[in-house]
């Protein structure tokens, strides 16, 4: 089979157009689809040597499901410079530094009581509602590839939730593909500016919720679950899209993980649609979660669609 190159997003199975490059790739995406988080498990010896069998290990799961679970044996897992070496080794290198970045730009994410850290619910114990990184970003600044490294977990509580937005696409586009139409727009969907004692921190971001990567043909979704912080397109298309959109993620459909991270284990993923339940620390207990988030603008290298489908037509034909 001939590599498909991407100069027009036409060629990606994500467009609606291109039928036959979505049903190959939609055979290829349903075969042997992970069921559990055990799945995406690889255990590294350390982040920053990885070996042939680790680096394939972890290309094979975020390939098919945009994500991996990885668990360290050894080193220094407080260690900030194991997160940025581990994105390194995948092709992640441009950091998003937002506003409650770390000067690295790398987040501690943990319970802050105190400055502007407090009026995000990251750095709170409440629950995370489901939702992708950056998803306010500007269009030159969206979030392609996030990893997030578990420092220490908390007492009790604090269990990701982690769903695939190709399969979310799969499955709004086999259901009714003017939903997939309508989601695409590039006015579908509105977040509110960020103003902070009356002074403009970001100005308000329209954009689609799916959109296709004009270089590789990659899937890209934006998208939160909070109805307070979202505007959508004031049509009848659009309004029945996000409303089959939020039906889905809160059903929890069956391709949904769920994994609470232990210390020295991390996600790194394409930025997939991921939450939180609540959590409880107990300082006594020396249980105060902390997680390292790095958010990229790249996503994983190798990770494309006809990478994945090309790499698993050559496993195959041995």
């Amino acid at each position: 089979m001939q590599i498909i190159k991407y100069k027009d997003k036409i060629d990606s199975p994500f467009c609606l157009d291109a039928e036959h490059a979505y049903l190959r790739w939609r055979e290829w995406k349903l075969a042997d689809y992970p069921r559990d988080a055990a799945q995406l498990m690889v255990p590294l010896a350390r982040a920053d040597q990885l070996t042939a069998g680790e680096r394939d290990g972890i290309l094979a799961r975020c390939r098919k499901t945009g994500m991996v679970i990885y668990a360290l044996a050894s080193g220094d897992i407080a260690d900030k410079g194991l997160v940025r070496r581990l994105g390194q080794a995948f092709g992640l290198e441009r950091l998003d530094g937002n506003l409650c970045a770390d000067h690295d730009g790398i987040s501690s994410v943990q319970i802050m009581e105190a400055g502007r850290h407090r009026d995000y619910i990251p750095y709170t114990d409440r629950r995370l509602n489901w939702h992708t990184d950056g998803y306010y970003n500007a269009p030159d600044r969206q979030i392609r590839a996030v990893l997030m490294h578990c420092v220490m977990n908390a007492e009790g509580g604090g269990e990701n939730g982690l769903l695939d937005h190709e399969m979310v696409y799969l499955h709004l586009r086999d259901t009714n593909p003017l939903h997939v139409e309508a989601l695409m727009q590039p006015d579908a969907m509105t977040i509110p500016a960020n103003v902070e004692n009356g002074r403009e921190l970001r100005p308000a971001q329209t954009g689609p919720v799916f959109s296709i990567d004009p270089g590789t043909g990659a899937l890209h979704m934006r998208y939160t679950a909070r109805s307070r912080s979202i505007a959508w397109k004031k049509d009848r298309a659009t309004q029945a899209a996000a409303a089959a959109l939020a039906e889905l993620v809160a059903d929890g459909a069956p391709f949904v993980f769920r994994y609470r991270l232990a210390p020295g284990q991390g996600i790194l993923c394409n930025n997939v649609l991921h939450c939180r339940t609540a959590f409880r620390d107990d300082a006594a207990a020396g249980h105060q979660r902390l997680l390292y988030r790095a958010r990229f603008y790249e996503r994983i290298r190798g990770t494309g669609p006809a990478e994945c489908v090309m790499t698993e037509e050559r496993t195959c034909s041995g």
